[in-house]
């Protein structure tokens, strides 16, 4: 991608309206702009960060047996008062009418509709499991939107609905969502805890909610430092085999968020070495609440004995839209974003120094079509801006690498590549760069 002719209005200044650093940056990086309280425009840049995680998660899901679809962002009020939830969920759910007087919603959540679409569509114990799971933009009325995408009012979400035949099989489905999350935010660069949750509105008996450490984290959080420092679930895990052993390796260490913090506990089960109390971001949650919602909404099916048997069910979210604002949370400089590699927009930039000098433009598009023959995804800085400029804005947007090509590199046959994230700065034969750059990339893509 050529930056000349790409969308990229970067600010210099830090808008007055944003409050902690995502806001902030992912304003001045050009990469979102408010619409209305708590709504965003996903801009260009921000685009290409929401893609790559949603790709990282409908992977993941793909890989733990779940089975993509797409529901509707508009949902019939009468599915909400069957469930018994209309009523409950309270002034957060946007009501609204049709040109009829039809009541509908805007779906915060999808439980009452994916249970539907299962109820009509499966008769028989023999269709089971099941794990349906959306990609959706959700709407929910915060009383004060505030955080940039962190808390808006509408949000990208992952939700995935589990269907099983008894409780043994469901926590199966559980315990095997619970492995897919730490694989999805270690893909992302993240390391995640998770922490034992209340189930809130949900509903349910068992509910986790998956933590990233950030100074700027919105709670305050304890947890094992070997929960921090764990072997993540590798690329063949057998998903489909027993992950009881690794559930409960990793649930049987402390962590709790403050409001479930036991502070006698923590000092109990904890060596003195081993605690870690830090600030945290929620990125996931998942929940086990059994029949809630196919006991009212009579989801069932016909068991082996002939017998009809009531579903048990399980709800799992990644907040997709939070995420990128997350990620940033925890990378991030004085400069701007530190992109990790599989979530960054662009992986390189290719920085020409003289835009318009025949043998500098040559050589940087020599560069850019190499580097996009080996696959990385490549931003060419083309612009007449001064080089102070052109750093500053490679440096705001978190591109992971930057090749700096100059006229005198060029007339020395040498380049300069710069790691955004140590700042490190290498001038090199064009060659051994190019092919510095490459190895670099690849080795910071996390496994699928």
């Amino acid at each position: 991608m050529h930056l000349s002719r790409f969308f990229l209005p970067v600010l210099r200044e830090t808008p007055k309206e944003a409050e902690i650093v995502s806001h902030q940056l992912m304003l001045r990086a050009g990469m979102i702009r408010q619409s209305a309280a708590g709504i965003y425009s996903w801009l260009p840049l921000g685009l290409r960060v929401l893609k790559k995680i949603e790709a990282i998660v409908r992977e993941e899901q793909n890989r733990a047996g779940a089975v993509e679809i797409l529901m509707p962002t508009i949902q019939s009020a009468d599915l909400w008062k069957e469930s018994g939830r209309y009523e409950a969920y309270g002034k957060e759910m946007l009501r609204i009418q049709d040109r009829h007087e039809r009541e509908m919603l805007f779906g915060p959540t999808a439980e009452e509709v994916v249970t539907t679409i299962v109820r009509d569509g499966i008769k028989s114990y023999k269709d089971l499991p099941k794990n349906l799971y959306n990609i959706q933009w959700k709407f929910r009325d915060e009383i004060r939107p505030r955080f940039g995408v962190m808390r808006g009012r509408e949000f990208l979400m992952k939700d995935a609905y589990s269907f099983d035949l008894t409780k043994e099989a469901s926590r199966a489905t559980y315990q095997r969502m619970f492995v897919a999350y730490l694989r999805t935010f270690a893909r992302m660069g993240l390391r995640s805890v998770p922490m034992q949750a209340d189930t809130g509105p949900i509903g349910g008996d068992l509910s986790h909610e998956f933590i990233i450490l950030a100074e700027t984290g919105e709670s305050q959080v304890f947890c094992h430092k070997d929960l921090i420092e764990g072997e993540i679930p590798g690329p063949h895990t057998d998903f489909w085999g027993d992950l009881s052993p690794i559930f409960q390796d990793w649930t049987s260490r402390y962590a709790a968020t403050e409001e479930k913090h036991d502070a006698a506990r923590f000092e109990a089960e904890v060596p003195a070495e081993k605690r870690i109390s830090a600030r945290g971001i929620e990125v996931g949650h998942i929940f086990h609440f059994g029949t809630k919602y196919s006991e009212p909404m009579n989801c069932r099916v016909q068991g082996p004995d002939g017998q009809q048997v009531t579903l048990v069910m399980g709800s799992y979210g990644i907040g997709v839209s939070r995420l990128a604002g997350a990620i940033i949370e925890a990378s991030h400089d004085d400069a701007g974003i530190v992109w990790p590699v599989p979530v960054a927009p662009f992986e390189v930039a290719v920085v020409n120094l003289k835009a318009g000098d025949a043998a500098t433009d040559k050589a940087s598009l020599d560069i850019k079509a190499r580097l996009e023959a080996a696959g990385i995804d490549v931003l060419y800085d083309d612009t007449d801006d001064r080089a102070g400029a052109k750093f500053a804005t490679m440096d705001l947007i978190g591109v992971p690498y930057q090749v700096i090509v100059g006229p005198k590199g060029v007339k020395a046959g040498e380049i300069e590549i710069k790691d955004r994230k140590t700042g490190a700065r290498e001038t090199l034969a064009v060659e051994a760069g190019i092919e510095r750059t490459i190895r670099s990339v690849i080795d910071q893509r996390v496994p699928v």
